[in-house]
């Protein structure tokens, strides 16, 4: 049934440079410059945006944004016309972006989110104290990823065939071989589909259904994100339980995520890049680690799905979306 429903679903300015909208006042001498670099696309963050130039405490600049849409061979151009352009400060998002920014320039200051280890990438000398132009937060994905598994075998236990999307193109090996440990205790089997492209996320759905999946845990990944309309929408129209990073994803209709808050995330960031233009360094300031998680369930997805929400998850959740 599902692999019929499947059939018929699947049958039915790159750059620009704006003001940032806060301005309180005109200030006399020339603004300064952002860059930021982004792997996704342009739709998905203009609340985000908002919240960072909030954090720049009434600072006026000038924004020069690229997007690398999810074409991570993208990122070395799109960086080094940043640095061409002799920005001020870079924001970086996420790791393939901010080693973009990294290979382009050894002078201008980088902000970056980082979903993985930026000590163990090789992006800082440590988190304490960075060294060298780069510093930001770390969005803890990778560490969340094995939490977020072990979450959907609380909610749905009687699935013995997990299925894990992950982007090929960011390594998730440690984790996925601890997901694999915790696995092999619960008696579940993982079944790793791989996609980096809309066509592929069709592809590992097919697989998903020829390798009956019970349930789907979706990794933390900005492609994802950006295409989390698209699966969210295939996990409903297949009825598959799945779990995600961010709580965009349950707003869309899937039914739970777990993750850091993207608010306090950009909150951060933009606090370090007023700290910047006004003068600090970035080798003096530590990166940063998300103190705030949120656990967030779609019931009415939920009860499309038939499923019922343990009491010890409820009492965890942060949000209820009905």
């Amino acid at each position: 049934m599902r692999r019929r429903k499947f059939s018929t679903l699947l049958g039915g300015a790159a750059t620009a440079s704006i003001l940032w909208p806060f301005a309180a006042r005109v200030q006399q001498k020339a603004k300064p410059v952002i860059g930021c670099l982004y792997a996704g696309a342009p739709t998905l963050f203009p609340r985000l945006f908002q919240i960072q130039a909030e954090s720049l405490e009434g600072q006026i600049v000038a924004v020069e944004y690229r997007w690398a849409r999810g074409r991570f061979d993208r990122l070395p151009a799109l960086a080094a016309d940043l640095v061409d352009r002799q920005v001020d400060v870079i924001v970086a998002v996420p790791d393939p972006a901010a080693h973009a920014a990294k290979n382009a320039t050894s002078t201008i200051p980088i902000v970056f989110l980082a979903g993985g280890d930026p000590v163990g990438s090789g992006l800082v000398a440590s988190l304490a104290r960075p060294g060298g132009n780069l510093t930001g937060v770390s969005f803890l994905t990778a560490e969340l990823d094995l939490k977020r598994f072990e979450l959907l075998s609380e909610l749905v236990p009687q699935a013995k065939v997990i299925a894990l999307l992950v982007n090929p193109n960011i390594t998730r090996n440690r984790w996925l071989g601890e997901m694999e440990e915790a696995a092999q205790v619960k008696g579940v089997q993982l079944l790793v589909l791989k996609a980096s492209t809309e066509t592929d996320i069709n592809v590992a759905f097919a697989a998903l259904v020829q390798g009956q999946a019970g349930a789907l845990v979706v990794f933390g990944d900005s492609f994802f994100y950006s295409r989390r309309e698209q699966i969210v929408a295939l996990a409903s129209y297949l009825s598959i339980p799945a779990i995600y990073e961010v709580s965009q994803f349950a707003t869309a209709g899937g039914l739970v995520s777990y993750g850091t808050s993207l608010t306090a995330i950009n909150r951060q960031i933009g606090t370090y890049v007023g700290k910047i233009l006004r003068g600090a360094k970035p080798a003096d300031l530590p990166v940063m680690q998300p103190t705030k998680f949120e656990l967030v369930i779609n019931l009415k997805t939920a009860k499309a799905l038939g499923l019922t929400i343990p009491p010890a998850i409820l009492a965890r959740v942060d949000e209820v979306i009905e």
